[in-house]
């Protein structure tokens, strides 16, 4: 590895050891082996296995955590080589999630990508995975334990994916009453532990749990909240991103993540106080990417640089930039500092997406400035002799809703 590879590996051990700490376990020391690929057999040189047997005996250590998705053959091999307990990135991202999923969909999701995980990995676990009573159809003559294990993994997948669809349709149809209402939909997302739901609490008092740690809260939540100008807004909050996140994971999170495709706007939260803000910003988009999120133009991105609260003194702001957003806000959720100019900035991308109209309403149509008023921007509202007087903008999809057209 040259200095640059070493310096990223560093950083991608610093944030496995932060799941660790979320995982409820220590991290005691790291080892670290330049070389072109891993052992396809050990993951590691045979020198370097001796070398962390010796680490396992000085530190009293009682597992192993590699930064790399294991195949089979290296995790048993290296659990033989080295007699102690051996996991990869994936089973602690995995483990993470299981225990912080509290909805029935988020459980749901774990336990799918729980299993597509194991099923590919089923040689490498000595122990089975399910116990089968006797009887008649549960097992054939001759048919291996292995065969059996793979089978019951099998059928439970194909059941978690038929009850995630139904959820996703709940989902699907939730989304359509929220486009027939006309309030528009904000998704926040962003790297884990970027301050998003300290953000959400803030605009929506929405009481989600914060906390100092990666994956703190799983489960979306969606909050109604009401812009300087009136406009009702839903804010929608969702799983945090990571590097390596394990493909498992984003196929079976893909209906929750998905939430930022069908938003009127993307608000990606940035924690600016942390040295690696860039390389968090970079694995946001690659994960958008992977979601096609990024194909769907004309979806306007405020990127919000939070926790500016915990930049030194003599930290440079104006090099702290996303080249890729549409606007910028520095703020701190916490402290509640630029606040305003977050909600200053979405009314105005709001804004660009509505039509500007300038009419006046007869009294027996009393009813559809209360419309514009909710689901647009009010500007001016007039009571004559002739009727109401109205200067909005006014989303698209509520144009006709009002009797008007684009051109009126």
């Amino acid at each position: 590895m040259d200095g640059v590879e070493v310096s990223e590996t560093e950083k991608s051990l610093d944030e496995l050891e932060e799941l660790l700490k979320t995982a409820g376990a220590q991290s005691v020391g790291r080892l670290i082996q330049s070389r072109d690929r891993a052992a396809s057999d050990l993951y590691l040189g045979r020198g370097k296995v001796e070398e962390l047997r010796s680490m396992i005996a000085m530190y009293d250590a009682t597992g192993v955590v590699c930064d790399d998705e294991l195949s089979p053959a290296q995790l048993m091999n290296l659990q033989d080589a080295l007699e102690i307990k051996v996991m990869d990135r994936t089973m602690v991202i995995l483990d993470i999630f299981a225990a912080h999923a509290g909805s029935y969909e988020g459980k749901l999701q774990v336990e799918l990508a729980q299993l597509k995980f194991r099923a590919t990995r089923l040689v490498g676990m000595r122990d089975s995975l399910s116990r089968l009573g006797g009887g008649i159809g549960t097992r054939g003559p001759g048919e291996k334990k292995l065969e059996i294990d793979r089978r019951v993994i099998r059928d439970r997948i194909s059941k978690l994916k038929a009850d995630l669809r139904q959820v996703e349709n709940r989902r699907t149809e939730q989304r359509k009453q929220r486009s027939r209402t006309g309030i528009p939909v904000i998704s926040i997302v962003g790297y884990t532990n970027a301050g998003k739901s300290t953000l959400l609490n803030k605009l929506t008092d929405a009481g989600v749990l914060e906390e100092d740690k990666l994956f703190a809260t799983l489960d979306p939540a969606t909050r109604n909240a009401e812009l300087p100008a009136g406009q009702q807004v839903l804010f929608t909050d969702t799983v945090g991103f990571i590097r390596k996140l394990p493909h498992h994971l984003v196929e079976a999170f893909k209906s929750t993540l998905e939430e930022a495709r069908y938003s009127d706007v993307i608000l990606h939260v940035v924690d600016a106080s942390d040295p690696n803000w860039d390389d968090h910003v970079a694995t946001v988009y690659t994960t958008l990417r992977q979601l096609n999120i990024d194909e769907e133009k004309g979806r306007p991105v405020i990127t919000v640089f939070n926790k500016i609260d915990k930049l030194p003194e003599d930290a440079d702001q104006s090099s702290i930039k996303d080249l890729r957003a549409d606007r910028m806000v520095y703020m701190s959720a916490r402290t509640g500092a630029g606040i305003p100019e977050l909600l200053s900035v979405i009314e105005e991308v709001l804004r660009e997406q509505k039509t500007y109209i300038r009419h006046t309403f007869s009294y027996q149509e009393a009813g559809k400035p209360g419309l514009i008023r909710k689901y647009g921007e009010m500007i001016t509202e007039e009571y004559l002799e002739d009727g109401i007087f109205v200067e909005a903008y006014v989303p698209k999809s509520l144009i006709g809703q009002i009797g008007l057209s684009d051109e009126d």
